[in-house]
């Protein structure tokens, strides 16, 4: 693989998987003394065309994002159709998922990682961007998520 494939080294998120997103916010909010922020559905499945491992799925999550300076904090709390957050949750339990990184050109930086053995575990459009989920695990010991924001 080429040298800094993602054109930047900025970890922009840490993702958390959760049972119960309620209860985990008012955790972390009591913790840092902040408001807790409100809990949102991703898209539906019309507008986030989702795949997961090259097959469409239906899968969503409610999603919390804690700003916390220069790294951003999400919750995740995933239904119950196929998804990498799903099945991380039910092999794993709760807790770590993922590290994000913004990226310009989505599609070529996948297509790098994947030559470089980094398969594409999911993907899917939001309000305002995509994303997808590297199988990075193998080499880096953590699955990244790359954004790409309109």
């Amino acid at each position: 693989m080429n040298n800094n494939v993602l054109g930047n080294h900025v970890i922009t998120q840490i993702g958390l998987l959760v049972n119960d997103i309620e209860k985990t916010s008012k955790a972390y909010a009591d913790f840092f003394g902040i408001e807790k922020p409100n809990w949102f559905w991703t898209d539906t499945a019309d507008v986030a065309q989702t795949e997961v491992k090259g097959k469409r799925s239906e899968a969503r999550a409610k999603l919390a994002f804690f700003d916390m300076g220069s790294l951003q904090l999400e919750l995740i709390e995933p239904d119950h159709n196929p998804s990498t957050w799903r099945e991380s949750l039910d092999q794993n339990g709760e807790g770590f998922h993922h590290i994000a990184f913004v990226v310009k050109g989505l599609k070529e930086k996948v297509s790098i990682m994947e030559a470089g053995g980094m398969p594409l575990l999911q993907k899917g459009e939001y309000t305002g961007g995509r994303y997808a989920y590297m199988d990075t695990f193998r080499d880096l010991k953590v699955l990244v998520e790359l954004l790409e924001n309109d």
